[in-house]
This record gives structure tokens, sequence and C-alpha cells, in this order.
């Protein structure tokens, strides 16, 4: 499964970026999709994450108001919308989906196994 993250970029503080993940298989089916980050000289942290065939989402406390995730299941798609955009946003984004493991698991907890490349977001003052 191919997981092709878009949107990322250069954006002044204060700015907006919407993030696409765009699943390359016809057939795709998931427990849950997600993103997460990771800031320069730090570890992977959690984003945001969305049920796939059920409602139901889940944020970095520290995001929530900020930023928005969404599903387009017609489109094998998520986006992350990011407002209100800050210099510690920076990092490379991921998306990643889960497709084993407990249906019912929380949306952090899943087991992310498949994951796209990356996608750079810059914050500038």
């Amino acid at each position: 499964v191919q997981l092709v993250e878009s949107g990322g970029g250069l954006v002044q503080a204060g700015g907006s970026l919407n993030l696409s993940c765009a699943v390359a298989e016809p057939t795709f089916s998931a427990h849950a999709m997600a993103w997460f980050r990771r800031p320069p000289g730090k570890d992977r942290e959690f984003v945001a994450a969305v049920r796939w065939s059920r409602v139901g989402a889940k944020y970095q406390d520290s995001l929530k108001g900020r930023f928005t995730i969404s599903k387009d299941k017609a489109k094998n798609t998520i986006y992350l919308q990011m407002n209100d955009l800050k210099p510690e946003d920076t990092a490379v984004y991921y998306c990643a989906a889960a497709t084993i493991g407990p249906r019912n698991a929380p949306l952090p907890a899943f087991d992310y196994n498949y994951w796209g490349q990356g996608t750079q977001v810059t914050v500038s003052l």
C-alpha cells in the first residue's frame, strides 16, 4: 500500500497549510489513518487520527482548535488542515495507515503499519 503526502511547504507564522495523503490502492481499507510529525532533532509524535470506516477522530491535545483531520473515502485520501501555524509546528509530517490489530483500539494506539515518505512543513517568523 503506497501513501503519498503532498501540500507541505514554507509558510509564515499565522498562516495555513492543507496536507493531503492519497492511497494508491483502489480497494484500500483500513481501521484508521493518521498524521504524525517529526520536529527537527526530536522524536516522532502523534498529530491526529481518524477512523476509516466509522466516525471518530483524535488529536494531540495541544493542537486541538488549530488542526483538523478529515477523510474522503471516495478518493482514498485524508487531509490535515493546519491553521494559525507556529514556528514550533515545523516538522516533517507523515501520513500513516493502520490495517491490522483490534479495530476498536484507541486511535493513537493503533499499529500504523503503512507510512508515507513525509512532507516538510516549515513555519517562519
